[in-house]
């Protein structure tokens, strides 16, 4: 006899395949939504070791700030140290100088000329005082020319006063005052 399949195959066949496209979509989306779930984690931990090695950076950095500033500090602090010794050496050096500008002030002061007001400014001499005449004048400003410690005499102002008997003038000359012996130095160091 001949066997005639009367059960609904082709519904079965379709509902199988429905089942299976099923399975296979819900197993695909099981499969994107792990690789999505793996991707995620692997953004967030590369993103947190980044902010990590940020912070690290931004530490560093504020340390290497605070050793900046130190450093500043310390190069201000030198720069007023080696200030004040350069005072202190200019000061030393120049001790001999007033007392050779007071002698050589001496030494050159003609007869007849007094001195009433001395100012210094670094080398710049001004110089206001009293003279017999005005040739003892001009005789001051020789002397301080041809001085070792006195150079450039200018006259600045000279009046003639006369008082009962006698004449009398009132100068002020500027000068300026150098190193003898650190044009002698300079001289013998150049000869050799």
């Amino acid at each position: 006899m001949a066997r005639i399949n009367l059960l609904p195959w082709r519904e079965e066949l379709r509902a199988q395949q429905q089942k299976d496209f099923v399975v296979q979509v819900v197993l695909a989306a099981v499969f994107g939504a792990a690789i999505w779930g793996l991707w995620h984690m692997q953004m967030a931990q590369t993103i947190e070791n980044q902010n990590s090695r940020n912070g690290f950076l931004q530490a560093e950095i504020k340390k290497l700030d605070k050793e900046i500033r130190e450093i500043n500090d310390l190069e201000k602090t030198k720069a007023n140290l080696l200030a004040r010794m350069n005072v202190i050496q200019e000061l030393q050096s120049n001790r001999p100088m007033s007392v050779h500008l007071m002698d050589e002030l001496v030494r050159t002061l003609p007869e007849g000329v007094h001195l009433t007001r001395l100012q210094q400014n670094e080398t710049k001499l001004s110089i206001d005082g009293v003279a017999q005449s005005n040739a003892r004048v001009s005789a001051y400003m020789r002397n301080i020319d041809a001085s070792d410690w006195l150079t450039n005499p200018g006259l600045q102002v000279i009046e003639t006063k006369k008082q009962e008997r006698s004449r009398s003038a009132e100068f002020t000359l500027t000068a300026r005052q150098k190193n003898a012996d650190a044009e002698a130095n300079q001289d013998a160091g150049g000869d050799s």
